[in-house]
């Protein structure tokens, strides 16, 4: 536990290596204690670079080199649980997360919201502070507080759900006031429902003592945002993107300096990004250059300073972004209340007035509270036209050009409202704003930001008067919208679709406004998907104790304890048409709408043809990382979400895969097909030979090339290591075939390509641009990525076959020991270099003979009778005991060896290969609320297009873009048949189900 800091690398190396010993040892202590198999630890510290664990140290880097002090706190971060976030922020960012101390003040919905986020995220701890007892108007939007909860203190009642929520996060509350010397415990401070004499206040004691200050507040259908992290504060990686990375084709000699990448994709830089240059052939002075400043000219070319001097370029070479980081300056609270237009972020363009307008409402409406000790009565004109007068005062200093007097009215009119999804929105917001505050990655807002969605009252006046508050758990919502509003809420037939990170928080905020819990209303529910440890981060409504549960029935149960009028009902039904027996026309035709909580386009998809068909209007939303989309679907009003579309993501060559990958993600990819055929494709055709009749002459129908390769993996399938075939007898026999599968794989197929492609031929260099020139490797049981391919083949083999496997590595050593592996000998191939040629080649003639022969053998009754079944393996990547991920990582990083490709770890392995969506709660819970506000719209019946928003937000940047949806395109239908048949009995006339289209009679 010495402290070190980077100043002390170079004068204190020594003392690095003890750091290193003292570590490896107090890990072979610990090792030895538990009887855990020894793994290759690879440490850097400072100059100093040390392998340990596998018998050799190493002059040059290690594949994979960390700081010791990253290594020394891994064991803190819990990877299975904050697996998803880790994509999101990375383990450097965690780790500085888990040392912050934070304050949320204010426990009423906005404070939950944020706290239950910051909770999920993992900060060291949080402490909610709250002098107020519960209201029932609290429960409108405060999830952890009900019924029982009324007359005790927030806070206190709400620590025992928050605590549960995260088991690594210390929990706290404190229900005195605040003070300057509470403060001082904390890195961060977040005010929520607070006075602005106690924003000036805490603000500038806060910003003369280096304490990140946030302030969050929402007043009905508005919210208000503000961020002070200090004088000058250091953001290390303001988006949060992967470095880009491209090869290069050609760069010239001049000034500047131009170079060109491969046409494969683009490069992704931007002017001024910083690059560096590495296996450069020719003008190698670049490869020692520290980070260039670059000037787009292009998607495929950039410009850099002055090359004329350097020497001529011949081939090769990767340029890649380094990222800078970068000093924010913010100013106290006080002092931006006079609205800088620069301290302003717009999220809605055609609301640029509004938000200005209601930086003076908000201090307005602080004002009014101090003088008449209450908030504005809902929908009272007098309160509205005091409010006005404020706020025209405080314009005289400001010099608004134009204030929204209709924005101020209804801003007063819903003051006294407490909603719930406006409160997910800001609450998601806030708390990524707290852990930029902790983790110094993403930028930070700078430094005001205002939201309203005023567009959800109705378009003609409601009366709200203090004497229908009857204390209920919807008094707050009936303050915005009143009371038959909350009727036709509780009226409501919805069906939910998908239970996990967004389908929990649709949920939540379904129950808290009262959506289907009246006596006509109800919300299904269908999600097939059980519960596991990694969705515990980001779907708050399970507990480590639900995992292997199904998420729908939990998710049901949870919110019903939240709001028990609700009625729901969960299914564990795939949307599909394999369930259309179930979601039938009956079905559909009870709902009111739909809501898609869905992770993939071709379900979303579906469910929108199901919508359009019945003409139910359709909330959907998605998130990817720090980035969220919003879409609402609106009958005859809006375009729908459409027919699912092929992905944006060009198709990696078969050929690249194949002999000429460039990337990692190549090399994942070509692991993952490896472990399908291996583990899956061959044991189910091996499975199909043996109980379909019919695979023979089925697969024989598929073409001779085809056939000859299904038919040489079942054979070598059916026949024993002695016999030339490849099915093991025993555990030696499993490690047997991974040894020689790594000399094929990694040694033989690399040197034959070599052999057909020699790196000079005809004095021209093949191997240039994308195609990178591979090399051989030759095995080495000390090499710990060598043997974890070793042991997860083996093992992965014995699944198949029905054997116990082994990960004593001393044992499968010497295993290894007793293995002949065959010399190589190259052969005269045709390789092909592009996708045509390699379908040319599969359309040749196959060799017949061998196939005539594949076909006799495999037709014998003896060889069908003498075989066992084989078990075909379906990649889990979550399970870490199951030598899946193993595999995969393994495999993808020799091959990465191979072409000269920087590996990575196992965690970023999971991710590209596993095909993982990075997730975080804080994005989930403001698209959640975004979606709910919309639903106000839908129900409120507005027909203008003016009134609804798509939405598309990156928390990590604070970027908005909210605009009107796409209109409904009108079509022609010119001619309908005499003949009709309709699925269903039920016929309406094509003007009611049409009545934008232009028909014509026939």
């Amino acid at each position: 536990h010495g402290k070190v800091n980077n100043e002390s690398k170079s004068s204190n190396s020594h003392f690095g290596w003890a750091c290193a010993a003292l570590l490896w040892s107090l890990t072979i202590l610990w090792r030895l204690l538990k009887r855990l198999p020894f793994s290759e630890t690879k440490v850097k510290y400072g100059k100093c670079r040390v392998v340990f664990g596998s018998g050799h140290f190493s002059e040059g880097p290690p594949a994979l080199p960390i700081s010791l002090k990253v290594l020394v706190k891994m064991a803190n971060i819990d990877e299975d649980f904050y697996s998803r976030q880790l994509y999101v922020l990375g383990h450097e960012a965690m780790h500085r997360m888990g040392t912050a101390n934070v304050l949320i003040a204010g426990i009423r919905g906005l404070g939950v919201e944020i706290a239950k986020n910051v909770i999920l995220s993992g900060v060291k701890s949080v402490t909610v502070q709250d002098e107020g007892v519960t209201l029932w108007t609290d429960l409108s939007s405060q999830f952890f507080l009900n019924e029982s909860s009324i007359g005790q203190n927030r806070a206190q009642a709400s620590l025992r759900h928050l605590s549960a929520l995260n088991p690594h996060v210390q929990l706290s509350s404190h229900t005195g006031p605040l003070d300057q010397d509470l403060l001082m415990q904390f890195q961060v401070v977040v005010l929520t429902d607070s006075s602005l004499d106690d924003q000036k206040r805490f603000g500038d004691f806060c910003h003369s003592k280096g304490i990140k200050f946030i302030v969050a507040d929402t007043k009905g259908l508005c919210g208000q945002l503000f961020c002070d992290f200090g004088e000058a504060f250091e953001v290390l990686d303001q988006d949060g993107e992967a470095p880009e990375s491209a090869l290069i084709q050609k760069i010239s000699q001049g000034n500047p300096g131009v170079v060109v990448c491969s046409d494969d994709q683009r490069h992704g830089f931007q002017d001024g990004s910083r690059v560096i240059f590495s296996e450069v052939q020719g003008m190698t002075e670049l490869n020692s250059l520290g980070p260039v400043e670059i000037k787009e000219r292009g998607s495929y070319s950039f410009s850099i300073g002055d090359t004329s001097t350097f020497s001529k370029y011949e081939r090769g070479g990767i340029v890649t972004e380094v990222k800078q980081p970068c000093t924010i300056h913010f100013k106290a609270l006080s002092e931006t209340l006079t609205l800088d237009p620069e301290l302003l972020i717009t999220n809605d363009f055609g609301k640029i007035d509004r938000h200005k307008t209601l930086h003076l409402a908000f201090q307005a409406l602080h004002e009014f509270v101090k003088n008449q000790q209450r908030l504005p009565r809902p929908h009272s004109q007098a309160d509205a036209d005091i409010i006005l007068d404020t706020v025209k005062e405080l314009n005289k200093e400001v010099k608004l050009e134009r204030l929204d007097e209709a924005a101020v009215k209804q801003f007063s009119f819903t003051a006294q409202g407490e909603l719930a999804p406006v409160n997910a929105f800001i609450g998601g917001l806030a708390a990524q704003e707290v852990i930029k505050a902790c983790s110094r990655k993403f930028t930070p807002l700078k430094q005001w930001f205002y939201f309203d969605s005023l567009e959800c009252l109705p378009e003609e006046d409601i009366h709200v008067e203090d004497g229908l508050f009857n204390g209920t758990r919807y008094d707050g919502q009936i303050a915005v919208f009143g009371s038959k509003f909350q009727e036709k809420l509780g009226r409501q037939k919805y069906f939910l679709v998908g239970a996990g990170a967004i389908g929990c928080e649709l949920l939540k905020n379904f129950a808290l406004i009262g959506l289907g819990a009246g006596e006509e209303g109800h919300v299904t529910v269908t999600d097939m998907d059980y519960i596991e440890r990694s969705n515990l981060n980001r779907q708050f409504l399970f507990r480590s104790h639900d995992i292997g549960k199904p998420k729908s029935e939990v998710a049901a149960r949870a919110v019903k304890a939240m709001n028990p009028e609700m009625n729901i009902t969960a299914h564990q039904n795939r949307l599909a048409s394999e369930s259309e027996q179930v979601y039938d026309y009956h079905f559909f035709s009870g709902l009111d709408g739909a809501a898609a909580a869905l992770d993939n386009v071709e379900a979303r998809a579906y469910l929108d043809s199901r919508c359009v068909e019945h003409k139910k209007p359709m909330l959907e939303g998605g998130t990817l990382g720090s980035k969220g989309h919003t879409l609402v679907v609106v009958p005859h009003l809006t375009e729908s979400y459409g027919p699912a579309k092929s992905s944006s993501k060009k198709e990696i060559p078969l050929c690249t895969l194949k002999n000429f990958p460039h990337r990692i993600e190549h090399t994942l990819q070509w692991a993952r097909d490896q472990f399908e055929g291996l583990y899956k494709h061959t044991p189910e055709n091996v499975m199909m030979y043996l109980r379909d009749n019919n695979f023979m002459s089925r697969t024989l129908g598929r073409g001779d090339v085809e056939a000859l390769q299904i038919f040489s993996e079942v054979w070598g399938s059916l026949v024993d290591l002695s016999s030339g075939g490849s099915r093991p007898r025993n555990w030696e026999d499993c490690v047997h075939w991974a040894r020689l599968k790594w000399e094929t794989l990694f040694n033989n197929d690399i040197r034959q390509l070599l052999y057909c492609f020699p790196p000079m031929s005809h004095g021209l260099p093949f191997w240039s641009g994308t195609k990178r020139c591979p090399h051989p490797l030759t095995f080495n049981p000390g090499n710990v990525t060598h043997m974890d391919y070793i042991v997860a083949a083996a093992n992965l083999y014995g699944q198949t076959y029905g054997i116990s496997g082994s990960t004593d590595r001393a044992m499968i050593r010497g295993l290894l020991d007793r293995v002949p592996v065959p010399q190589f000998t190259p052969q005269s191939l045709t390789i092909p270099v592009t996708d045509e040629e390699m379908e040319e080649s599969e359309s040749d003639e196959a060799d017949k003979e061998k196939l005539e022969e594949l076909t006799q053998q495999l037709s014998s009754p003896s060889l069908k009778a003498s075989i066992m079944e084989m078990l075909p393996v379906d990649f889990e990547k979550d399970n870490d005991s199951n030598f899946h991920m193993d595999y995969i990582t393994a495999a993808s990083n020799l091959r990465a060896e191979n072409y000269d490709i920087p590996a990575v770890d196992r965690h970023e392995s999971k991710r590209i290969a596993g095909r993982i969506i990075p997730a975080i709660a804080t994005t989930t819970a403001a698209v959640s609320g975004l979606m709910c506000l919309e639903l106000y719209k839908l129900l409120q019946g507005h027909q203008s297009i003016t009134s609804y928003r798509t939405a598309f937000v990156n928390l990590a940047v604070m970027y908005f873009v909210m605009s009107l949806p796409s209109r409904a395109k009108p079509f022609t239908v010119s001619c309908i048949c005499t003949m009709v048949y309709l699925r269903y009995t039920r016929v309406e006339s094509l003007d009611a189900v049409y009545p934008s289209c232009e028909a014509v009679e026939h």
